[in-house]
């Protein structure tokens, strides 16, 4: 259960504070509270708001570094892939990925294998230690122009001969995975707060000792004490250095705003399909030209995405335009023609902030970011008891936490025991067998319709039954919310044990309810009500928190 306490945290003195709730700073502290240390996180929104929520969903296993010749991201990335698959098995399973092939070059079938095979001894560890079978990664392999076609039948690409298939990873619900990371440093001891920005450092001479913060729910100022402050405000990062205590990185970090959409029903089949975009990756040692784009199966809906455009404003300033989305939609008209999609298809855009190259202004192939960064500003700005991290991709949060804490570890001048990150089931991630798991599920709880019952199973695990329970009290909470497969009573359990204090965060990262669009009005009418019964909100404050949802989904008039 976590309950926000201002009054507990105002009064400890912690080894760790961390500001930055995303999941960089949430692995941090499920990875400190493991080792035993004391920790306090805050973030000044709601947890896992920003880029941990908006993304394309992709646990990725580093295929993509091949033509960068960089080992160490391929085992960076597919050690982290494994972490996810081993310890969410709820909300994290392989996804097959398409990729078509073309003559006999570097697009051709015979690079593709040599580099599919290359890749599969890369990654011979990749399933190491998963005890769900459905949830190993299984080797890449060529197929036919034909099995290529029954599994995309408009595919209307000259000259592609097949396609190479391998598989990456595919996060069921990115806010929930995250949660379940902070759920367990929370039950594990770790003190979580939302809602509650950082305004400052607290410094004793070279030291930093704690931060300032202010509860953004109550207008109240207050003081967090620790040994150690780790800030992993991601994008956020550089400005709270350079504002409060003016601190200059260097070097400087660049952001890109990376954008996907979502379109309201399946385009396609079981399989990802990756189509050439229109820009080149400017650090391929071997390039294959275009990159990709990619179309996913996502639950009812399909993501299509990414694109990037460097971004250098404050991190609340960034949008994505009907002018964006209909550049994004040419262009993978352009790749995928048969698809002829419009602004109407679009149910919902995501978009965050990812740590990129640096880039010249205007370049139209862009240069990616390549590692995370954890920075020591002892060794940067002779200030102790500071320590920064910004990551670069969701999938590397579980390792690049660890590489922080083990800093940590040496400013607090202790020994530092080895991390169980990547064995330790998260929050609701104590399942064997997930298959297994549903179909015993559904017979347990056969007033549920599969459907509710199988989205429950994703997005609470082994710890459903705790949603269940307030059924108990009030039988009425099995109903859905309109037309969903979110039941009233994940609204309560929202309130009253995951910290949810707007309408936004139950619509959006509690439960399912608006990740995919719009969930119609009536659903989010009975939402509010719940959530205000629950808050004693007025009717002008439900009416305030509806405007603000409604104001997240897309609204084309052509």
């Amino acid at each position: 259960m976590m309950k926000r306490n201002i009054s507990a945290i105002a009064d400890k003195k912690y080894d760790l504070v961390i500001v930055g709730g995303g999941i960089f700073g949430i692995c941090a502290a499920w990875d400190a509270t493991l080792r035993g240390l004391s920790v306090a996180l805050v973030e000044q929104g709601d947890f896992a708001h920003a880029t941990s929520a908006n993304h394309l969903k992709m646990v990725h296993g580093g295929i993509r570094y091949l033509q960068h010749a960089d080992l160490y991201r391929i085992r960076e990335s597919s050690r982290e892939r494994s972490s996810f698959l081993r310890v969410a098995p709820h909300l994290v399973r392989p996804l097959p990925i398409a990729i078509p092939t073309y003559g006999h070059g570097m697009q051709g079938k015979e690079a593709m294998r040599a580099g599919l095979m290359l890749y599969d001894l890369m990654t011979c560890d990749r399933n190491r230690g998963i005890r769900d079978p459905k949830r190993h990664v299984p080797p890449g392999r060529i197929i036919s122009r034909q099995e290529c076609l029954e599994m995309f039948p408009n595919l209307e690409i000259d000259g592609f001969t097949g396609a190479a298939v391998f598989h990456d990873g595919q996060m069921y619900n990115p806010p929930r995975l995250a949660l379940s990371f902070l759920k367990s440093a929370v039950e594990a001891g770790a003190d979580a707060v939302n809602y509650l920005e950082a305004t400052g450092f607290i410094r004793d001479g070279n030291r930093i000792i704690g931060i300032k913060a202010q509860d953004k729910l109550a207008q109240e100022d207050l003081e967090i004490r620790g040994r150690v402050v780790l800030n992993a405000t991601g994008p956020w990062a550089k400005w709270l250095l350079k504002l409060q205590m003016g601190l200059q990185l260097d070097p400087e970090p660049f952001f890109s705003r990376d954008a996907c959409f979502v379109v309201g029903r399946r385009l396609i089949g079981d399989h990802a399909l990756a189509v050439l975009g229109q820009t080149k990756d400017p650090d391929a040692v071997l390039s294959r030209g275009k990159r990709h784009l990619f179309l996913a199966p996502w639950r009812d809906y399909t993501l299509i995405g990414v694109w990037h455009v460097v971004f250098q404003g404050k991190p609340d300033e960034f949008t994505v335009t009907a002018e964006d989305l209909q550049s994004f939609i040419d262009e993978i008209n352009a790749s995928y023609p048969s698809l002829e999609l419009t602004l109407k298809d679009v149910s919902m855009w995501n978009a965050g902030l990812t740590l990129f190259g640096e880039n010249k202004p205007g370049a139209i192939d862009l240069s990616y970011g390549k590692r995370s960064r954890v920075i020591d500003h002892a060794k940067k700005h002779g200030l102790e008891g500071l320590v920064t991290l910004i990551g670069v991709r969701f999938t590397t949060a579980g390792g690049v936490g660890t590489r922080a804490i083990d800093l940590v570890f040496k400013k607090l001048g202790r020994r530092s025991p080895k991390s169980k990150l990547e064995v330790t089931p998260v929050y609701g991630g104590q399942i064997d067998n997930f298959d297994e798991f549903l179909s015993q599920a559904k017979q347990l709880h056969p007033v549920l319709s599969a459907g509710v019952m199988t989205a429950l199973a994703h997005n609470y695990g082994s710890s459903y039954p705790e949603v269940l329970k307030h059924i108990d009290e009030d039988p009425t909470l099995a109903e859905t919310l309109g037309t969903s497969k979110v039941i009233k009573a994940e609204v309560i359990h929202a309130v009253r044990e995951e910290m949810a204090h707007k309408l936004g965060d139950v619509v959006f990262r509690r439960t399912d309810l608006g990740t995919g669009g719009h969930p119609g009005a009536t659903a989010l009418q009975g939402c509010a009500e719940l959530v205000a019964a629950e808050l004693g909100w007025s009717k002008e404050r439900i009416q305030q928190e509806l405007a603000e949802v409604e104001a997240r989904f897309p609204n084309f008039e052509t």
